[in-house]
């Protein structure tokens, strides 16, 4: 199940007895920063957490599967790539794979 902006607005709220409606502009406000810092191209570094960086995928040729004996030119690209920073990969660690999956299907 996902977590949306409202949940985390909720748990926030209740956390530091702001209004939900503060919390949730606050949020939004964050989610602004984070669009435009990586729509005009910079690296945003979250200690801890991780970094977005902006990424340029190389044009390449690729195949239709429905038909396979045409090729399809693929352009380059603009794309957003997460890593996850040591503390997040360390609680990723510990998670059980087979609980993940079970959630999925």
């Amino acid at each position: 199940m996902s977590t949306t902006k409202r949940d985390f607005a909720v748990k926030i709220a209740d956390a530091t007895g702001m209004t939900q409606a503060n919390v949730a502009a606050i949020i939004q406000k964050i989610l602004d920063c984070l669009t435009h810092g990586i729509a005009s191209g910079k690296t945003i570094e979250l200690r801890n957490f991780g970094v977005f960086e902006v990424v340029v995928r190389k044009a390449r040729v690729g195949r239709n599967p429905k038909n396979p004996k045409k090729d399809v030119v693929i352009p380059e690209r603009v794309q957003v790539k997460f890593r996850a920073g040591k503390e997040l990969n360390e609680r990723l660690a510990k998670l059980k794979i087979k609980q993940l999956r079970s959630k999925k299907c």
